[in-house]
């Protein structure tokens, strides 16, 4: 079917019709025509007052839970919300039960997603069962489509085995994360340790634990040579460590979740779970080095993080409570508080080409991956807005402007109504 998006603002830096009002044809999985205005018979044509669209958006952290939590998300529905909230491209973390750490695991991801119109990219566990004791089977993962190797919020214990992937993955060109966190340092801590975790006597998380584990991965990656990703950082002096590695010429990326970037430790005085999070909300000289990091560059990529968890283990004391929020249905709204319309798109469309995943602009001749969304809309982003199984939103009763309307991938689109 041939698509004609009527008067739509195109955002892509990279195209020469970028700041303008076009109308889109797409017909055979790419853009046919670009121009003032088209018209064709025998075409739907899609029009929505203040329509804008960019190149599809990518989420770079995402978990769901099918195999074993399918209670928590399901792929066919966590991909679901992926297209409905702008996502064309995502990385989904391997922290199901069993954990996805072999080829087989790796093709059932694949054939799970096949349907849907959201591009799923699966990434494997580095380590067996995500233990930290040995390798699981990364080349044979990549072969089955792994774009990268990573055990989900769990730090790599020995440093040897970090030593021997980074050295391993160079044979096929593949990309090794490792979360920046320390466990005997972290010892078990609830929150960030600071003020609330002092004043409150519960058990904290110092920085520490993140930036002595970073530099100690750092300067394997100095030795070794490879890709290394960083995800999920969360303190200044982390900021720092990969602004120094990055001008000595290491090739690492990082990463860090739109929650660390909207909300500081004070969310947690209530100790509302909703907040309790992996890495801590920080202070707030740590969330603003953390949005400067965003806007020079060292940090490379924005995630939503998105980690449904259910009830049972998540509305429950902060001591008991598992980490994590869902964030793919509010990310781009709470983008837009903190950042400007070009810098949104430019954080929602970055990060591809570090897992060799397609990233085009929007010009004739291409292939179809476009984002569609209004600027307009002003609301308080609520439960009616969640489209994810679980509920656990850090986001609920968060003034937001701005929202996604759907995506088109080649010959397949979903829109909001």
């Amino acid at each position: 079917m041939s698509i004609i998006l009527k008067s739509a603002k195109v955002i892509n830096a990279e195209s020469k019709h970028n700041g303008t009002k076009q109308d889109i044809l797409i017909s055979e999985g790419k853009i046919q025509k670009i121009s003032k205005s088209i018209k064709l018979s025998n075409t739907k044509e899609i029009y929505i007052k203040n329509l804008h669209v960019s190149s599809g958006w990518f989420d770079s952290s995402v978990s769901f839970g099918e195999p074993g939590y399918e209670e928590r998300e399901t792929i066919e529905n966590g991909g679901n919300v992926a297209s409905r909230s702008g996502f064309t491209n995502l990385l989904l973390n391997p922290n199901t039960n069993p954990v996805i750490d072999n080829q087989s695991d790796i093709s059932f991801i694949k054939m799970k997603s096949k349907g849907l119109i959201t591009n799923i990219h699966p990434v494997g566990a580095l380590s067996v069962s995500s233990k930290s004791k040995e390798l699981a089977e990364l080349r044979d993962m990549k072969k089955s489509g792994a774009v990268a190797f990573y055990d989900y919020k769990k730090s790599i214990k020995n440093p040897n085995l970090l030593k021997t992937a980074l050295l391993y993955s160079q044979t096929f060109n593949s990309v090794i994360m490792s979360f920046g966190q320390d466990n005997l340092i972290s010892n078990n801590g609830v929150i960030n340790e600071g003020v609330i975790s002092t004043k409150y006597g519960i058990k904290g998380i110092p920085n520490l634990s993140e930036e002595i584990q970073i530099s100690r991965d750092l300067n394997i990656l100095k030795y070794t040579g490879g890709k290394l990703h960083i995800p999920t950082i969360s303190t200044k002096e982390s900021v720092d460590l990969i602004k120094k590695a990055k001008s000595n010429g290491l090739d690492v990326t990082c990463s860090v979740a739109i929650h660390n970037l909207i909300f500081n430790e004070e969310k947690l005085k209530d100790f509302d779970t909703r907040f309790k999070v992996s890495p801590p909300l920080r202070t707030e000289k740590d969330r603003l080095a953390l949005v400067n990091g965003v806007k020079i560059g060292i940090i490379d990529m924005v995630t939503s993080d998105h980690n449904p968890i259910d009830i049972e283990n998540k509305k429950t004391d902060i001591e008991s409570s598992l980490c994590g929020t869902i964030g793919l249905e509010s990310f781009f709204g709470a983008l837009l508080t903190i950042f400007n319309l070009d810098e949104t798109i430019k954080i929602l469309t970055s990060g591809k080409n570090r897992f060799n995943i397609n990233n085009t602009k929007i010009e004739e001749g291409l292939e179809a991956d476009l984002t569609l969304f209004t600027i307009d809309s002003n609301y308080t982003f609520s439960k009616s807005n969640i489209l994810s199984k679980s509920k656990n939103s850090a986001f609920l009763g968060m003034k937001m402007t701005g929202s996604p309307l759907g995506i088109i991938v080649k010959e397949k689109y979903i829109i909001n109504e």
